[in-house]
């Protein structure tokens, strides 16, 4: 094993190694997923979306919060020189996350039919079922990243997730053209569908989807048993980076059961907030899809007359509307979903630093404040610019490549994105701060704070979708007011149990009104390019305008101190620059 690296990374490492990790994830991840529901479309994307649905709530019951309380339990074993425990902690873990994988692989299973039954949705089974090898190679590739995520090496994480989303592009993609490809050619000269008789080419069509959706996700299947393979060998040629001789000096390892009893100390409260909002969303995408169903029976002229020639014919004639507004709903999450997987990547990071400065009771207020503040200067112009260019960013990304192949999904996931970019922007916020509620041992307010949100989503979401004149538009409405609830709480619990006072100024005004100019001067510079230019070119010259103004926004506000800059790798060596020119603090 290797034993010279003994000292942890810092936040800051930690965080921009995640963060660049997650970015290029999310971009492989859009290089799958767009091109993917540009083959399967609304419907074939709701088959897809459905399944995830199912997987989830599954997952979390799975790990119980385990990763979290492995990154936790090393993290806090480290800061306090217990390195014979942290060693010990690893050998116990690997077979409870074996016992939790396979448990999870048969759940899904038979979860499946209770599922695709009651969502109305019975064409997602065969998507189910290729999800559940995905979930036993993702719990046993967790315990590998929760221990190294605790000693602050975030490299194993990001690689085996980058290793991930290539095999994503590889084979989930490979696996749905062949199957789409194989399906048709049967169809033609058989006038079967996989062994079905279909009476025409819109039967047939449907059935298509739901096998082409399947294997996508068995694609998905095959790139977690490559990201587990990774870690799995990483660890027996590398070994996790603790000095021999440290550990040797190292205080006798606590007993199995008391290691395991602090394990379940913190994973069992994580473990029941990941499983009620996971569980939660089943209920909501359920309901969402029943009360969409329910539109299209009894007042289909009036979801028509919302649409016009936006829905498909075909869709209405299999009676599949609430699917595919369920798929198109799916198409904005494919790009709103970048925010919360960078903060997930902050939050990751956020665990072990905040759990050592709560034990050694150093540098608290400093540490929590940067790391607010970092998250709120990425998300808030990214969710305010979606918003503001909804339907030219929707063309852009579906568009691009397969000109008008997807114009009803791209219209009507506009009207969704522009309300789900600033719900984004607040659950990317709640991330972060929900986990430093963990790392200062209070892992039970999460847990109460997010169930109260998903009532209160679940609550907006029942009422608002089955409004024919609002219908999917009212699932992004639920999910801001379900994240703008979380937030404030998470923020004022923190503030409380820590006794902190945040610099409310730098911490969330500055960034908040560099990201309003942002998202104006985006909307204003599309207007003016698409004068001169077409729609996607006046996009990407949008972007580029607005982030250019956001930037210096930020340092004619002195958003940062010459310090916090100094902390972040590669930024730290423009610092210097930077604090001549005066547009920082020093």
């Amino acid at each position: 094993m290797n034993n010279n690296k003994t000292k942890m990374h810092s936040f800051a490492k930690g965080a921009v190694i995640l963060t660049f990790g997650m970015l290029t994830v999310k971009i492989l991840g859009a290089a799958f997923k767009i091109p993917l529901m540009s083959v399967l479309g609304g419907e074939g994307s709701g088959y897809f979306t459905g399944a995830y649905n199912l997987y989830n709530p599954i997952y979390a019951l799975a790990t119980a919060g385990l990763p979290i309380a492995v990154s936790k339990v090393v993290s806090e074993n480290y800061a306090l020189g217990k390195f014979r425990d942290i060693r010990k902690l690893r050998k116990i873990s690997m077979p409870i996350f074996l016992i939790t994988g396979t448990i999870g692989f048969i759940l899904i299973i038979f979860g499946a039919f209770v599922y695709a039954n009651f969502a109305k949705a019975p064409g997602a089974i065969y998507s189910i079922f290729m999800l559940a090898p995905t979930l036993f190679f993702s719990c046993l590739m967790s315990t590998y990243r929760g221990y190294y995520e605790g000693l602050r090496n975030m490299t194993p994480t990001a690689v085996s997730e980058v290793i991930e989303s290539f095999g994503k592009v590889i084979f989930g993609l490979s696996f749905a053209h062949f199957t789409i490809w194989s399906g048709q050619n049967e169809f033609n000269n058989y006038g079967t569908i996989f062994g079905k008789l279909c009476l025409n080419l819109i039967e047939a069509e449907g059935r298509l989807l739901q096998f082409a959706s399947a294997s996508a996700v068995a694609g998905i299947a095959i790139s977690a048993m490559l990201g587990f393979f990774y870690m799995f060998l990483r660890y027996k040629l590398k070994g996790d980076d603790l000095n021999e001789l440290s550990i040797l000096k190292s205080p006798e390892a606590q007993s199995s059961k008391k290691l395991l009893k602090d394990l379940i100390k913190v994973a069992a409260p994580v473990g029941l907030g990941a499983i009620v909002m996971n569980l939660a969303g089943v209920i909501d995408s359920v309901l969402i899809q029943r009360r969409l169903a329910h539109a299209a029976v009894f007042s289909l002229s009036r979801l028509a007359s919302v649409y016009g020639n936006l829905l498909p014919e075909d869709v209405i004639t299999r009676g599949n509307i609430h699917i595919f507004l369920a798929g198109c709903f799916g198409f904005t999450t494919t790009i709103t979903m970048f925010l919360p997987t960078i903060s997930q990547g902050i939050a990751i990071s956020t665990l072990p630093t905040i759990t050592a400065a709560w034990a050694l009771k150093k540098e608290m207020k400093k540490n929590v404040e940067k790391i607010i503040k970092f998250t709120s200067i990425i998300s808030i112009p990214m969710g305010f610019g979606l918003s503001a260019l909804a339907l030219p960013v929707m063309d852009l990304v579906y568009n691009t490549f397969r000109s008008g192949m997807q114009a009803s999904e791209v219209k009507i996931g506009a009207g969704i994105m522009a309300i789900s970019g600033i719900a984004a922007v607040f659950t990317a916020l709640s991330t972060p701060v929900c986990s430093m509620l963990q790392a200062i041992g209070r892992a039970d307010l999460p847990v109460k704070i997010i169930s109260i949100g998903v009532v209160i989503k679940i609550i907006l979401n029942y009422i608002l979708v089955g409004i024919p004149e609002i219908n999917i538009q009212g699932a992004g409405i639920g999910t801001l007011a379900c994240y703008i609830v979380v937030f404030a709480s998470s923020i004022v619990f923190l503030c409380k149990i820590t006794k902190i006072k945040l610099d409310f100024v730098s911490t969330f005004l500055k960034p908040l009104i560099s990201g309003l100019i942002c998202a104006a001067s985006a909307y204003i510079f599309y207007k003016i390019f698409s004068i001169m230019f077409n729609s996607k070119i006046s996009t990407i010259l949008s972007i580029i305008a607005s982030a250019i103004i956001y930037f210096v926004s930020i340092f004619l506000f002195r958003t940062f101190d010459i310090s916090e800059l100094e902390s972040f790798p590669i930024v730290s060596k423009f610092a210097k620059f930077f604090k001549k020119i005066k547009n920082i603090n020093s």
